[in-house]
C-alpha cells in the first residue's frame, strides 16, 4: 500500500482502492476487477483506472501492511510471452541466477499491453522484489521513456531496482540499471560473412521501424554493406515482425513477384529463418545450393536446420541481469550501471560460397 508525501514533507494516510475509484469516477469493483485482470472493460474505462493508479502511486495489495518491513526474498521478471524461446532462455538465467542467490524468481508476462505491464510492476512492488527486469523489444519513442522513469522511480522509492534486458540505456537521471547485447555487432558480422562469401544482393527479412530489436540488426547489415562498398539498396529490406510465419509469408510475397533477385537471406532471427526456408523449399529452392541463409539468436531451431547464425547469450543475460541488480541493492562498490554483452556467429552449413567473377 503506498503512502504520499505532503507539500511539507509529512506522509499521510495510504491510497486505498476507494480513492483510486473515486478519482477514476468508477466503481470499487470496477477498480478491482482491471487490477486482477477479470474486467473486460472499455478502453476508455481501463485507461482511467490506470490512470488514477498512476497519479496516485496506489499500490493495490490487501496484505501490504503485514508485509511492510519483511525481507526482500524474490526476484520478478517481465516478459511480453513465454512462450517465446528468446523470452524463455532469459527468464531461465534470472531463474537460475535467483536460485543461486537463494531468492525466489517471479515471472510475469504483458502480452505486449503498456497497461498490462504496468499492473504488473505495481503487483510485482508490492510484493516487494528485490528487484524487477523489464525484457524485449520496444518502441524507443518518448512515451516509452516517461513510462521507463516512472517505474525506475517508483520502485526505488520501495526500495526496488528496475533493470531493463536487452533494451536501451535511458539516461543518467533514470534509477535504472541496463544490461544489452551487440544487435549492431552481430548483425556486422553475419552480413560480412556473407559478402566475405562473396554475395552482393541480401535480401533482409524482419524490418520493422521504430523498434529498437530489428532497428540495431538493420543498421548494423548497412554499415557491413557500407564497408563492403555494396551500395545499399531499400528494395532488399522486407517489412515484418519477428515470427516463423512471418518469415513463410515474406518469401512468398517476394517469390510470387518474380524469380529471386537476391543470393542470400538475412533473416532477422531465427524463427524468421525457419518461416523463409519453409517457403524457399516449398518453391523448389536448396539452401545453401540455391539461396544462402543466415539468422539471429542462435535458439534451438537453429541447429535443427543447420543455420548459420548469431549467438545470443540469452541466459547470461538474465543471470547478469540478476546479479547486477543484486549487487547494487547490496551496496557493493564499482558495480557498473550498464552493461554489454557480445554477440558471435556460429557457422553452419547454410552459407555457400559463390565464384567469384574473373
Amino acid at each position: 500500500m503506498s503512502r504520499r508525501a505532503t507539500s511539507g514533507g509529512e506522509e499521510r494516510r495510504a491510497v486505498t482502492i476507494r480513492d483510486v475509484a473515486a478519482h477514476a469516477g468508477v466503481s470499487v469493483a470496477t477498480v478491482s476487477r482491471i487490477l486482477s485482470g477479470t474486467y473486460p472493460s472499455a478502453p476508455a474505462t481501463r485507461g482511467k483506472v490506470m490512470r488514477a493508479v498512476r497519479e496516485l502511486d496506489y499500490v493495490a495489495n490487501a496484505n501490504a501492511r503485514g508485509l511492510a518491513g519483511a525481507s526482500n526474498r524474490s526476484v520478478a521478471i517481465i516478459v511480453n510471452s513465454v512462450v517465446s524461446p528468446h523470452y524463455a532462455h532469459v527468464a531461465q538465467g534470472v531463474q537460475t541466477q535467483a536460485a543461486l542467490e537463494g531468492k525466489l524468481c517471479i515471472v510475469g508476462t504483458t502480452g505486449g499491453d503498456p497497461e498490462r505491464e504496468l499492473a504488473t510492476v505495481q503487483l510485482m512492488r508490492q510484493e516487494h522484489a528485490e528487484c524487477v527486469i523489464l525484457v524485449g523489444n520496444v518502441v524507443n519513442n518518448d512515451a516509452y521513456r516517461e513510462r521507463m522513469a516512472e517505474y525506475a522511480r517508483a520502485l526505488a522509492a520501495a526500495g526496488s531496482q528496475l533493470v531493463l534486458c536487452g533494451r536501451p540505456t535511458l539516461g543518467p537521471d533514470v534509477p535504472a540499471l541496463v544490461i544489452e547485447y551487440d544487435n549492431t555487432g552481430g548483425a556486422y558480422a553475419i552480413t560480412s560473412h556473407l559478402l566475405s562469401a562473396g554475395h552482393r544482393r541480401i535480401l533482409f527479412l524482419g524490418r520493422h521501424e521504430g523498434w529498437t530489436t530489428p532497428g540495431s540488426r538493420v543498421a548494423g547489415y548497412r554499415n557491413a554493406l557500407a564497408d563492403f562498398g555494396v551500395p545499399h539498396d531499400p528494395g532488399l529490406e522486407i517489412d515484418g515482425t519477428m515470427e516463423r510465419s512471418e518469415g513463410y509469408r515474406m518469401i512468398r510475397r517476394r517469390l510470387a513477384a518474380g524469380p529471386p533477385d537476391f543470393t542470400a537471406v538475412f533473416a532477422g532471427n531465427d524463427l524468421i529463418a525457419a518461416g523463409a526456408r519453409q517457403a524457399l523449399r516449398e518453391h523448389g529452392l536448396r539452401i545453401p545450393d540455391d539461396i544462402s541463409m543466415v539468422g539471429f539468436d542462435d535458439l534451438p531451431t537453429a541447429a535443427d536446420i543447420d543455420l548459420t547464425t548469431v549467438h545470443v547469450p540469452h541466459e547470461e543475460l538474465g543471470r547478469t541481469a540478476v546479479r547486477m541488480a543484486l549487487r547494487r541493492g547490496s551496496g557493493e562498490a564499482g558495480m557498473t550501471e550498464h552493461v554489454m554483452l557480445g554477440t558471435h556467429i556460429v557457422v553452419r552449413d547454410s552459407v555457400r560460397v559463390l565464384r567469384r567473377p574473373s
